[in-house]
């Protein structure tokens, strides 16, 4: 089935957070399938790919954005250009949570949707004894009371990163089989010496 005319050919998906809750290491799971230990403070990157689908050209973008709250002209631009929205906390972090809380209504105001394309993710899950989120309320307030969706992550143990992007992708009425696998190697992140990709630099593969 061709995406003309029913599903959109260009797609960005955005990951919003505080500080230090792992939204470049989801990324990075996602797209090269490897895990950075160190914390390395994000301004924003973002990162574009065409697939093939369903003999369609799809053009996907994934913006990761800084945890700093220094930058709201940049944040709300962020908002206004983006199809769906990954909002990310740890669940080690009680105050990363509420983070969440207020991103979901920055993204009410500037979109002007009751209901944007959200999904809520809890990441961190590794972690046992210092959780300070139980994964129950948070699914209850985002599921319940928001009507969004809500996953749980472990970047680090690679668990449900794929599920996000899946999600992420449905929302914004793409296709959800952009699997880990998909060229995950030749993304666009800098080289182990820290050199900045170029803004906007595309890779092609073919979806299977």
């Amino acid at each position: 089935m061709s995406l003309v005319g029913k599903e959109k050919s260009h797609v960005r998906l955005v990951f919003l957070g505080a500080a230090g809750v792992g939204k470049t290491a989801l990324i990075r799971r996602f797209l090269l399938d490897t895990f950075e230990p160190k914390h390395r403070r994000t301004v924003e990157e973002l990162h574009s790919k065409e697939y093939e689908v369903s003999g369609a050209t799809v053009t996907l973008e994934i913006l990761d954005t800084s945890g700093s709250y220094s930058f709201p002209a940049m944040r709300k631009l962020s908002i206004q250009n983006s199809d769906a929205f990954a909002l990310v906390y740890a669940v080690d972090d009680a105050e990363s949570f509420e983070s969440v809380k207020s991103l979901r209504e920055e993204i009410l105001e500037v979109k002007e949707d009751k209901f944007p394309p959200i999904v809520v993710v809890g990441n961190k899950a590794e972690i046992g004894g210092e959780r300070q989120v139980p994964a129950e309320d948070a699914l209850s307030l985002v599921e319940l009371d928001w009507n969004s969706r809500f996953v749980e992550t472990s970047a680090k143990d690679n668990e449900n990163v794929l599920e996000v992007f899946r999600e992420l992708l449905q929302q914004a009425q793409l296709p959800g089989r952009l699997g880990p696998a998909l060229c995950r190697r030749r993304e666009t992140f800098p080289n182990e010496h820290g050199l900045r990709p170029p803004m906007n630099k595309t890779n092609s593969c073919t979806v299977c």
